[in-house]
């Protein structure tokens, strides 16, 4: 099978990055400057630099192991044709969808993901506000790729097209798509949500490129005008130091883990279970946080 060069498109992406980051600063800075942050910015743009860093190094064994399943286990071999990456980028996005919703759903994962929700503001540099850890064990999401026969490098070129895709939707800038565009992909107002530490937004709208995941499977959340979204973490860890954002919930969850007086399990519990799970009861979850503001709105 004849192999294409495809390059790695997010390096090719890096300066549209810069180009619209500073573009859109400038816009908000200038017609919204309360939501506008300087400091910010540059955590997340240091969050950025440090995860392109970190990835040169979990992409060495992440592309061994799925291009050993490839070789040894695939079940077919799909060609480089026009219906194969029509494949991949419903596959793909399946599969980030449950790797995005686990993020939100087991302390482990969200130790990693919670990088990317610690912004208090919403603007192009938030997306690039990435994890320093997640690609080391993230990738186990997709292992079944390679297995149904998808060529390594079509898996790789279509996870750049969907963090490619997945930019422009950290905006204030655009509010609405068209509505037949809102019903099938994730739009800016989408995700929007999916940032939201509104009791009515937690861990909703975890779509990468299809928002009918969401849908399907029962997480998905319209933004509501009379709710607007409150940008950040139920608990706000206020710091713009990029090596405590990175680390910051690991020490926790670990701290949780070793010190609480209670069984293996449960200490087990503590990197399984979703965040704010306590051993005693006392925890508080996205579940109740949202159960509550229903009950007091209705």
């Amino acid at each position: 099978m004849a192999v294409p060069q495809i390059p790695n498109l997010i390096y090719y992406a890096i300066p549209f990055f810069i180009v619209t980051v500073i573009f859109e600063g400038l816009v908000l800075y200038r017609k919204q400057p309360k939501n506008y942050n300087v400091k910010d910015t540059f955590a997340s743009l240091s969050m950025g630099i440090g995860n392109v860093i970190a990835n040169l190094l979990s992409k060495f064994f992440v592309v061994i192991i799925i291009s050993y399943l490839y070789e040894n286990y695939k079940l077919a071999t799909l060609p480089f044709v026009w219906w194969t990456w029509i494949l991949i980028l419903f596959a793909d996005d399946f599969c980030y969808y449950w790797a995005h919703r686990i993020g939100h759903e087991s302390r482990f994962f969200w130790a990693s993901h919670i990088v990317h929700h610690s912004s208090q503001k919403y603007n192009l540099s938030t997306a690039l506000r990435q994890t320093w850890t997640g690609g080391f064990f993230s990738f186990i999401f997709y292992l079944i790729l390679p297995i149904l026969g998808f060529h390594p490098l079509i898996i790789f070129t279509q996870m750049s097209i969907s963090l490619l895709y997945q930019y422009w939707i950290h905006t204030e800038l655009i509010h609405k798509m068209p509505k037949w565009f809102e019903a099938v992909f994730n739009t800016p107002s989408h995700h929007r949500v999916h940032h939201g530490s509104n009791p009515i937004y937690l861990d909703r709208n975890h779509a990468g490129i299809f928002i009918i995941w969401d849908k399907l499977f029962g997480t998905f959340q319209p933004e509501l005008e009379n709710e607007k979204v409150i940008y950040g973490l139920t608990s706000n860890i206020n710091t713009f130091n990029p090596i405590k954002i990175a680390f910051l919930e690991w020490i926790g969850v670990f701290k949780d883990a070793f010190t609480s007086k209670t069984s293996f399990i449960n200490k087990l519990n503590y990197f399984i279970k979703p965040p704010g799970w306590k051993h005693d009861g006392t925890g508080i979850l996205s579940d109740d946080l949202r159960k509550e503001w229903l009950k007091n709105r209705s």
